[in-house]
């Protein structure tokens, strides 16, 4: 007596593995039968099965969408049988994505940020007073916050105007104004006060057992 052995290298490689070969073997059963109505009964019959293998999924909106899709798809997209649904194509299931197309900036003055290039673009559409004023004296103080993260020590007013001046190609200038930027002290202050409230507290151990009689 001999007995035939069949090792999984030689099986068909599962296309969705979380329904086991067992459904595939029906699929390709199905598949296999002649006879348009029989495959009819035994596709519903495996639909069943494979809603009864996810029952987690029930309550998903089209979950019986999803379980005919998944039929074709593990039959190869090779089965004439009468779908509720629409029929999936192959060329759908395989098309990739359109690239993601990522801004490609490279400031020279990086530790300002894309942001502050943008605000300052913004500001130049703006309409001469006190609102685009008070923005592009906004924009300079945040110029110099930046400033400061990347060099610790100082930087002087006239170089944060130069520098707004060279991003908005001369259209805001206020070297020839009467503007007095925030402090530095007040810009360090202000980083270092948030950057305290985040510490985490000191667990310390409770000493409420020193009192405590023993008996």
């Amino acid at each position: 007596m001999e007995t035939s052995l069949e090792y999984n290298t030689e099986r068909d490689q599962l296309t969705i593995p979380e329904y086991g070969r067992h459904i595939q073997k029906m699929i390709n059963h199905a598949k296999a039968e002649e006879s348009k109505e029989e495959r009819n009964k035994l596709v519903k019959a495996i639909i069943s099965v494979m809603g009864n293998m996810q029952p987690h999924l029930r309550d998903v909106p089209d979950f019986q969408h999803k379980l005919w899709d998944q039929l074709f798809i593990i039959a190869d997209f090779d089965l004439d049988v009468d779908s509720p649904f629409e029929i999936p194509l192959r060329e759908a299931l395989e098309a990739r994505p359109d690239p993601l197309h990522y801004p490609q900036n490279f400031p020279k003055y990086r530790f300002y940020g894309n942001q502050i290039k943008t605000m300052v673009d913004v500001a130049i559409t703006w309409e001469e007073g006190e609102m685009k004023e008070a923005l592009v004296l906004a924009i300079a103080n945040h110029m110099k916050k930046s400033f400061l993260n990347w060099n610790k020590d100082t930087v002087e007013d006239s170089v944060i105007f130069d520098h707004l001046m060279e991003l908005s190609n001369g259209a805001l200038n206020l070297k020839n104004k009467d503007v007095v930027l925030s402090k530095t002290e007040d810009l360090l202050r202000v980083k270092s006060k948030f950057a305290s409230t985040n510490k985490k507290p000191s667990s310390k151990k409770s000493n409420n057992n020193r009192n405590r009689k023993r008996y």
